[in-house]
């Protein structure tokens, strides 16, 4: 029998650099409807629900015909918000979808999922990207990850990894530094669990919840697609946005 795979936005009205951007409508329809609008079309999810923490979240959902659940207002990630609805919606695979990423390739969320199925070494699965043109490798807001024989992390960091040590020398770099994309596929016996554990030493260090995975011995197996799409954390991006999809 096929698992059923369900996919959660979780959606959070505060946002230090861009408050409640889940609610822009600039372009005639508010930020989350269009990130659930991209995930229904990906063919891997049986339902996408939106994790809200507030009723205005959850109304602007449900007025566009999508399904939302609202959730306590103090989870302290997504990943948390997502666990508190894997515990009452029934579902074999868990999807997190940023909330904030309305052009997100549909595609991209299947691989995932693909994965992870294909994978029964893995408990959880993610994406990564090869870095773009303008996309600087140092950049810590740019998470890279160095992968291992059949698709499984070794590491996150916020450090450009591998180092290549050479380089100064004009040596050819053999390992090339991928971008993690955020998106994370879950069992849901492990999505329980992992929310169980205490923040880890590395997940503090580097601010990556995905390395408390890793630290408790567990596998996270990543699909390699080039990924284009960006998250909207500010008012600017949010205008190239709209920008690029009209306004109203």
């Amino acid at each position: 029998m096929r698992p059923r795979i369900v996919g959660v936005i979780p959606a959070r009205l505060a946002s230090s650099r861009f408050p409640e951007k889940v609610l822009a409508s600039e372009t005639g329809k508010a930020l989350v409807v269009h990130v659930l609008e991209a995930a229904r079309r990906a063919r891997s999810l049986d339902e996408v629900i939106v994790a809200a923490d507030d009723r205005r979240i959850a109304d602007v959902v449900e007025r566009a015909g999508g399904h939302a659940v609202l959730t306590r207002v103090d989870h302290p990630n997504g990943t948390s918000r997502l666990a508190e609805v894997a515990d009452s919606v029934p579902a074999d695979v868990f999807v997190n979808i940023q909330g904030d990423e309305p052009e997100m390739e549909p595609e991209v969320v299947d691989a995932a999922v693909e994965l992870l199925l294909a994978s029964p070494w893995a408990d959880v699965a993610t994406v990564a990207s090869p870095f773009a043109a303008d996309e600087s490798v140092d950049n810590p807001n740019l998470v890279k990850v160095v992968l291992g024989t059949g698709g499984r992390a070794l590491y996150f960091s916020r450090a450009p990894i591998p180092f290549h040590r050479d380089a100064a020398k004009g040596g050819p770099a053999r390992a090339t530094p991928l971008r993690h994309v955020g998106l994370y596929v879950y069992r849901s016996a492990f999505l329980r669990q992992f929310v169980a554990w205490p923040p880890s030493a590395l997940e503090e260090t580097e601010s990556l919840e995905q390395l408390r995975v890793l630290e408790h011995g567990h596998g996270i197996a990543v699909a390699v697609r080039e990924v284009r799409s960006q998250g909207i954390d500010t008012p600017e991006q949010y205008a190239d946005f709209v920008r690029r999809h009209g306004s109203r």
